[in-house]
């Protein structure tokens, strides 16, 4: 059986905002794009997901940008163009019963727009608490192998034979 893929299409500024650990201002925003997109990168790494983040651009002039940081794809939309708009087509244009497409967004709305076009939806706080799991087990993990590392000790990377002609020596004295 072919595992379908799996796509996580998330509303950039609606997960920011649903992080109560952010203070929403303006001249921070930059960073919190940044550490989200940090925080999206390692969890597409855990779960295989494909990532893709979008953020609204609807005040700023120019057209639609599409770029690729940390393996993360993020979309600035166009002037005039809400996330909302553009996760809707976007789902709408990329289903196929070979993909299962998840949408993160904790507009009410939105969730019901995308969930008719077949896509499964997650709440912003949903997909945080992802993220902290993720990470949780990511660092599990990681701890456990460099434990393991330290207690590998070297009779334990010696052959058999060698074991035994050391043990040998060891006796005679």
């Amino acid at each position: 059986m072919v595992k379908r893929e799996e796509w996580l299409v998330v509303d950039g500024y609606n997960v920011i905002g649903a992080d109560p650990e952010v203070k929403w201002n303006p001249a921070t925003l930059e960073e919190e794009r940044i550490k989200l997109i940090r925080d999206l990168s390692e969890y597409q790494a855990i779960t295989g997901r494909q990532v893709y983040l979008v953020f609204d651009a609807h005040q700023t002039p120019g057209a639609r940008v599409k770029t690729n940081q940390e393996q993360v794809i993020v979309y600035y939309t166009r002037r005039d163009e809400t996330a909302d708009e553009f996760i809707e087509s976007f789902v709408k244009k990329n289903k196929s019963p070979h993909r299962a497409i998840y949408v993160a967004t904790s507009d009410y709305l939105e969730q019901r727009m995308v969930f008719g076009q077949g896509a499964y939806r997650i709440s912003s706080r949903e997909l945080l608490e992802e993220i902290r799991v993720a990470k949780k087990k990511l660092n599990e993990k990681l701890r456990k192998e460099e434990e393991e590392q330290i207690r590998n000790t070297l009779e334990e990377r010696l052959s058999h034979e060698l074991q035994q002609i050391l043990e040998k020596w060891r006796r005679k004295k």
